[in-house]
């Protein structure tokens, strides 16, 4: 059951992270309302992800962990289609000017993305109050994985990591390549690190002391999920060729003329 559990956990995230990557590269070869449809058309979706967190709250049984956890992932993941289309993303669209302060720098960057991380912190918010006293927190808890990593990520590709994979940076968020920093990491990497690392050994230590099935499983998603998100951020340092694990199911991408800089902070 356990294994089971993780396969299916790596298997939609795997799954997931294509299907946003195949519907944003297939709206940036359409241009137009492309992206705006995309999002609309995704709703259903998340109103499914809604309900079936809803549905989780008050059952502890195999269904109840699995809809919690497939829950979240839709909610989330109509969040970032919104992010990846550009339709919820931030005010500040042009790219990162040269000669900045970091503070400025700072402050231009948090614009590009504002829209979104309000999106994002609602979302957590509201499965915080559906949750208060609830039976079944599995879709708070994979929510707040989620969160957190993605927030460590963008600090990081902000502050600057070695290595940085734009290939996937849609149409719509092309100047955001501008305020990524390909360098050196900082000090913010090692803490991600640290907390990463720390969230992996709490979701394993509650894992191998579980005591139903139930409990077990529900760990063994959340240990999968803790432990791909700190597999991305060492593929920010680690040469290996992630992109290839989607690269082949998505068309070839619209070319754009937009001239291509790092800049950091």
């Amino acid at each position: 059951m356990i294994f089971a559990s993780v396969i299916a956990a790596v298997f939609v995230w795997w799954l997931s992270t294509g299907t946003l990557l195949l519907v944003v590269r297939r709206a940036d070869r359409k241009g137009g309302d492309a992206h705006a449809m995309a999002v609309l058309i995704g709703l259903p979706f998340l109103a499914l992800g809604i309900a079936a967190v809803v549905l989780s709250l008050q059952q502890q049984d195999l269904m109840s962990v699995y809809l919690g956890f497939l829950g979240a992932l839709a909610v989330w993941g109509w969040a970032e289609l919104a992010f990846l289309t550009g339709i919820i993303a931030g005010p500040v669209r042009q790219d990162c000017p040269d000669d900045l302060d970091p503070q400025t720098r700072f402050g231009r960057a948090f614009g590009t993305v504002v829209y979104h991380e309000m999106l994002l912190l609602v979302g957590l918010l509201g499965l915080v109050v559906v949750s208060s006293g609830a039976a079944n927190r599995m879709a708070l808890a994979t929510y707040m994985i989620l969160f957190l990593a993605r927030i460590s990520a963008k600090l990081n590709l902000f502050f600057g990591v070695p290595r940085i994979n734009t290939e996937f940076v849609p149409d719509q968020l092309h100047h955001l390549k501008t305020y990524f920093r390909k360098g050196p990491v900082t000090i913010a990497f090692p803490i991600a690190i640290t907390v990463l690392t720390a969230l992996l050994a709490v979701c394993v230590e509650r894992l191998v002391a579980a005591e139903t099935v139930v409990t077990q499983t529900g760990f063994a998603l959340l240990t999968a999920l803790s432990a791909l998100a700190l597999l991305e951020h060492w593929l920010m340092v680690v040469p290996l060729p992630d992109a290839k694990l989607w690269r082949w199911m998505l068309p070839a991408p619209k070319p754009i003329t937009t001239k291509d800089e790092n800049h950091g902070f």
